[in-house]
């Protein structure tokens, strides 16, 4: 994995982290970071397991989506368990 890859992961984790916490609250860099990617894995497994694509046409968009979704699954789990 060469640097721009290891950049653009994070930039997706950040963004989709923030999306996450405009839509059920949180906040800070490193918590959106931590959410996003967290989120990532876990939204690239529910997409698969349920056989969900989605194109919108451009594939950081798509990866943005789908970590946003899951960071928004992770917090919630995170707050039920808390």
């Amino acid at each position: 994995m060469d640097t721009k890859s290891i950049l653009i992961w994070i930039a997706i984790g950040i963004i989709a982290g923030w999306l996450a916490s405009v839509l059920v609250g949180g906040g800070g860099l490193i918590r959106y970071l931590l959410t996003g990617i967290i989120g990532a894995f876990v939204g690239g497994f529910i997409f698969k397991f349920f056989g969900i694509n989605i194109d919108l046409g451009n594939p950081y968009l798509n990866e943005i989506l789908v970590a946003a979704i899951g960071a928004v699954v992770v917090v919630l789990i995170a707050r039920i368990l808390a």
